[in-house]
């Protein structure tokens, strides 16, 4: 099997949940990582940006070993790797930076060696290192996504995102394992609850389907893990009842957080006001937070083509002034 030089990916950001889908529900967000995976004679690593701080620089490093994986099941041996990665996601905030590392290597891996695995097989791969396929489903087919995993394959339906809904994030400056957030969740839920989180999911999932945004917020509400990790998060109980007030169409817990996620319709003008409520309500609450405004993302990861001549930090830097 002939392996290619250089292989070169972007790869979305993501949130998961979405209120009431815990593990089912992802979208891509438009904020992106960007990774470069050479074979080499001696591994290195060239990481870049300010996210980049603390990631491992040797063999133990996640994009090394998830890409070795995919050569392992494809019986390939590329042993040494140079490795270019450039990330906007900031880690551990609930925005799918694992998960879009995860679906960087495994697809520039497999770009590297000829795409010898299929979508599918990436997509079973990724979610058995993650173990829930919503984040890792939603960066690599990109906009919404709802997904099922049975411990060895997953299987997901992808929805449009549509054209008027925009994101706002709001980013306390503090980062939540996603271990710990998992720690705060009980084991067992009452059928009240699970089936009213089975109610307000389906609708969600019918309500984006349809472009029915009007329903959006009473559809995101949940009672599986939101509840349960409010303590995790000072502020989050408050947004999660009030923001729809502020020109939200809806609200929910990012991810494990403790990013907090805001749904909008571009055609409203209350931008300003969501934003300062958001901030203003964290402040009350001690905490620093920084604000971003995204769009959902249609496209999944992204494979550059052979014949780019541009370096690597050369062609991001060109991406990010369009």
């Amino acid at each position: 099997m002939t392996v290619l030089k250089t292989a070169r990916v972007r790869v979305p950001a993501s949130t998961a949940n979405l209120g009431p889908g815990f593990d089912t529900l992802g979208m891509a967000l438009s904020l992106y990582a960007w990774i470069e995976l050479k074979e080499a004679e001696q591994t290195a690593f060239h990481l870049y940006g300010d996210e980049m701080n603390g990631v491992p620089q040797d063999k133990t490093n996640l994009i090394y070993k998830v890409a070795q994986m995919v050569f392992r099941e494809a019986g390939v041996a590329v042993p040494e790797l140079d490795i270019s990665m450039y990330s906007d996601i900031p880690l551990t905030r609930g925005l799918g930076s694992s998960a879009s590392a995860i679906i960087g290597a495994l697809v520039a891996a497999n770009t590297l060696i000829g795409s010898a695995l299929s979508d599918s097989k990436l997509f079973d791969m990724a979610s058995a290192i993650e173990k829930h396929p919503d984040n890792v489903g939603a960066s690599l087919f990109g906009g919404i996504i709802t997904a099922v995993w049975d411990g060895k394959h997953a299987k997901h339906l992808r929805i449009e995102p549509d054209i008027n809904l925009e994101v706002t994030v709001v980013i306390p400056e503090f980062q939540l394992s996603t271990s710990k957030a998992r720690e705060v969740l009980p084991e067992h839920v009452s059928l009240k609850d699970a089936v009213y989180n089975v109610s307000h999911a389906s609708m969600l999932v019918a309500a984006l389907a349809s472009g029915r945004t009007e329903l959006i917020a009473e559809a995101m509400s949940d009672r599986l893990h939101q509840p349960y990790r409010a303590a995790l998060v000072p502020g989050m109980t408050e947004i999660l009842q009030d923001a729809h007030h502020h020109g939200a169409l809806g609200v929910a817990l990012s991810g494990a957080g403790p990013t907090l996620l805001a749904l909008t319709d571009c055609r409203e003008n209350r931008k300003a006001e969501l934003e300062q409520y958001l901030t203003d309500t964290m402040s009350k609450q001690g905490i620093n937070a920084s604000v971003l405004k995204l769009r959902p993302e249609s496209e999944g990861v992204k494979v550059y083509t052979e014949g780019n001549t541009l370096s690597f930090m050369d062609m991001i830097k060109g991406e990010l002034m369009k």
